[in-house]
């Protein structure tokens, strides 16, 4: 399905991954435990500026910061926007 929002200059979409529902030990986090998730798949990429080209692609898995970005919901599905400033790495 092709996605039809383009990100601006130095702009990232990020689809965020869902929260673990399980610690590794097993036990299980209830809904009012979970953390906001800091780690998402990159499914759209600005141009970039004239000072600054984009380091991330479309499908790169990143790690941000807990608050970083503006969520938007489209077409049922959540996501992040954000500059690729915000981004701590790709993992």
């Amino acid at each position: 399905m092709a996605l039809n929002i383009k990100p601006l200059s130095d702009r990232v979409l990020i689809e965020p991954v869902a929260a673990e529902t399980q610690t590794a030990s097993g036990i299980f986090i209830p809904d009012t435990a979970k953390e906001k998730p800091q780690k998402g798949i990159v499914v759209a990429v600005g141009n970039g500026t004239k000072d600054h080209d984009m380091t991330v692609k479309i499908g790169d898995t990143v790690l941000y910061g807990k608050y970083a970005g503006t969520e938007l919901k489209f077409e049922g599905k959540d996501y992040l926007i954000m500059k690729e400033e915000e981004i701590f790495a790709v993992i």
